[in-house]
């Protein structure tokens, strides 16, 4: 798929996954527009990009700006469309994690990521969607996560708001398909990025017992399989092991389960057993 000159919105693109993803379209000629809500990031992500640009002539520009904010999403990036051009793809990457427990985490958290997570792939859409419509095409990623179709302990806010940004991408694939704009949804797997090496601050033992096995992708792998998903047209883009997840869930949902049970219930035991030792010991 050719994206030379092609206008490209990224949000969440000054680190991670979106950071990735514009270098990948910087190198295939892109024009770009990077969002995310710091500046400082957004400038040294638009030096790491520019780098990777195929001339002096090719726009990389950034903005600023809160995706949950829905006034100033409709604002800005309607600014950003008479400047750079109705883009031709959207890249919904924006987003954060709080693991906790459900008792443990407050309705402002819970809240918060589903106005970011969620409302904010909403409130992009709401402003680029009628002009990709008028135009008469366009290409739609939105990043949903392993926990998007598959609940796990200790994220049930972010699960929440994952599984609603595939519903929302299964929706949208079916309406917008009449205008020729494709919508995908990329399922990545923990991946090594500032945000999850935040979230291992906050895990309970049992969400880290279940992910023990997990094999962690680097934010340029994950880009990298998502740009082939994306030119072979997939809806649903996601690594091997995630496809392997999802497809066992799929037909032996009980199953991953119970697997994912005993893994709780084995933290649970050593946990248990640390607090004997250390009541034993006082």
């Amino acid at each position: 798929m050719n994206y030379d000159k092609k206008v490209v919105f990224i949000t969440g693109a000054s680190t991670g996954i979106g950071l990735a993803l514009a270098k990948e379209f910087a190198h295939r000629g892109a024009y770009l527009l990077l969002i995310a809500r710091r500046e400082k990031p957004l400038a040294e992500a638009k030096e790491a990009v520019r780098s990777l640009a195929n001339g002096p002539k090719q726009r990389i520009e950034t903005l600023s700006l809160d995706v949950a904010k829905h006034d100033a999403v409709t604002r800005e990036l309607g600014k950003s469309m008479t400047d750079l051009g109705v883009p031709d793809v959207v890249i919904n990457c924006a987003g954060f994690a709080a693991p906790a427990r459900f008792e443990e985490t407050s309705y402002d958290v819970f809240r918060n990521i589903i106005d970011v997570n969620l409302g904010g792939t909403w409130n992009v859409l709401q402003a680029v969607v009628p002009e990709m419509k008028k135009r008469g095409s366009g290409q739609i990623l939105n990043v949903s996560s392993v926990a998007g179709f598959l609940g796990v302990y200790g994220y049930a806010s972010y699960g929440a708001s994952k599984f609603g940004v595939a519903g929302l991408s299964e929706v949208l694939r079916s309406e917008l398909k009449p205008h020729n704009i494709s919508v995908h949804v990329l399922y990545p797997p923990n991946t090594d990025t500032p945000g999850f090496a935040e979230e291992n601050k906050h895990k309970p033992a049992e969400t880290i017992a279940i992910e023990a096995g997990d094999k962690i992708l680097t934010p340029e792998q994950v880009a990298r399989f998502t740009m082939k998903g994306l030119e072979r047209g997939k809806f649903a883009i996601m690594s091997g092991s995630s496809s392997f997840i999802r497809f066992v869930n799929g037909l032996l949902p009980g199953l991953v389960r119970s697997v994912t049970d005993g893994d709780v219930r084995k933290a649970q035991r050593r946990k248990d057993g640390s607090l004997s030792e250390a009541t034993a010991a006082r």
